[in-house]
């Protein structure tokens, strides 16, 4: 295994190429494809969602999450995605969608945080920090790695479907330490 610096390297370095490929699938998204509704969920609310999770899981626990500047508590539900009024849906309707432009402001948050976030965590811990996962610090965030990827993947394959454009694959973000204490 390597060492706890190595290690933190390495997260950090998935983290970003993860959070990049997330962020040119968000570019890359035209308008109607975008805002459409021919699915359980619209493409901004699956980028949302995996935003969201990517923030809070990146935390301590659930106490030490405050939101940010665009935060709509109605749209974050447990399972992360509301249903349209039409669809059988348990959960709200969406108040309002959010713009690319307030997708990628999030995105930028999430990024800049994953420095400072990985460099405080206990990756030792036997714990999570949130209850309703069972496993250590280090395996959720592994987890939460995975939960970017499966997401980003979907909306690459939207993108793919509709538009015949796929998303480049990034397979590790280096980075100095200058470049982060910069963020």
């Amino acid at each position: 295994m390597p060492d706890s610096a190595s290690l933190r390297k390495i997260l950090k370095s998935q983290y970003h190429a993860s959070l990049a490929m997330l962020r040119d699938t968000i570019e890359r998204c035209p308008d109607d494809l975008w805002l459409r509704a021919d699915t359980p969920n619209a493409f901004w609310q699956l980028a949302y969602h995996t935003l969201f999770f990517t923030h809070f899981y990146l935390l301590d626990g659930p106490d030490a999450y405050t939101g940010w500047r665009g935060h709509q508590s109605q749209v974050q539900q447990p399972d992360g995605i509301a249903g349209p009024p039409d669809r059988k849906s348990i959960l709200p309707v969406i108040p309002r969608p959010y713009t690319r432009a307030e997708a990628l402001e999030y995105w930028a948050i999430c990024d800049g945080m994953v420095g400072a976030r990985i460099d405080a965590m206990d990756l030792e811990s036997a714990v999570s920090g949130f209850d309703w996962y069972k496993m250590s610090k280090l395996e959720h965030q592994l987890v939460n790695l995975r939960h970017i990827q499966h997401h980003t993947a979907q909306l690459s394959d939207r993108l793919r479907n509709t538009l015949g454009v796929g998303t480049p694959w990034v397979g590790g973000v280096p980075f100095s330490e200058s470049d982060e204490t910069a963020k």
